[in-house]
């Protein structure tokens, strides 16, 4: 049987588990947003074109015949563009898998009622 001190200390675990979580689902999303702002800076652009011509030119003097450099710089390319798409969904505090674009934060704090509302549940059966 769980006594009341008990019951008020598991309140308290999740209470401060919430406020913890609440703090990071609002701080991370903001320091990747800063994040974003020097990736997808005029310069990082201006890195990353350098980036790709000397990839593409380190191809073709390889002997890579014309098509295969331009489709290889291509996908290498693609490769920073869905990396910053991905950065940015989280940005936005989105699951990058989650079409829908459901909140973390939102998410968590429900689980987090659902798992305290269950462990309350638990307890008053137990004390009956």
């Amino acid at each position: 049987m769980i006594d009341k001190e008990e019951k008020k200390h598991t309140q308290k675990d999740a209470e401060e588990v919430r406020e913890i979580l609440n703090v990071v689902s609002t701080e991370v999303p903001a320091m990747i947003k800063s994040i974003l702002a020097s990736v997808f800076s005029e310069e990082a652009g201006r890195n990353m074109g350098k980036a790709a011509a000397a990839y593409y030119k380190e191809l073709k003097e390889g002997g890579m015949p014309e098509q295969v450099a331009v489709k290889m710089t291509e996908d290498y390319m693609r490769t920073f563009t869905s990396i910053g798409d991905m950065l940015k969904g989280i940005g936005r505090g989105k699951h990058a898998a989650s079409e829908s674009g459901v909140d973390i934060g939102d998410e968590i704090t429900r689980a987090i009622d659902k798992k305290r509302r269950e462990k309350e549940e638990e307890e008053e059966q137990e004390e009956e």
